[in-house]
């Protein structure tokens, strides 16, 4: 929540504002990248690439606009209790891998049909 505010906040420069988008999309998209019941893999993004995010989007945040977003998240969590769900970032993770299937089957369409 605090990066959801960070993005919001009018003193945010564009490249944190742009990680903090992106890192709040995919944490509040009900779908995975990498979907969890893949072994193994299925976690990474879970427990490696959405930590880097959150730490990079956080690194790139001025001190005051930290500082204000985490009070306003804190308010917010204290006040609402339950995370949002973001369906936009869930309708573009469904794209990218329908596009990925897509261009899968793509590679191996000729060897798809001459078999």
């Amino acid at each position: 929540m605090t990066l959801w505010f960070c993005y919001r906040h009018p003193r945010t420069p564009w490249l944190a504002k742009t990680m903090a988008i992106i890192v709040v999309a995919y944490a509040l998209s009900p779908i995975d990248l990498i979907p969890d019941f893949i072994p193994v893999l299925g976690y990474l993004d879970d427990v490696i690439l959405l930590p880097l995010g959150i730490w990079l989007a956080l690194r790139l945040m001025p001190p005051e606009v930290l500082d204000e977003s985490r009070s306003k998240a804190r308010q917010w969590q204290d006040n609402q209790g339950q995370r949002p769900v973001n369906r936009v970032a869930a309708v573009v993770i469904v794209l990218l891998w329908v596009a990925a299937l897509a261009g899968v089957g793509f590679l191996f369409r000729d060897s798809l049909t001459t078999g």
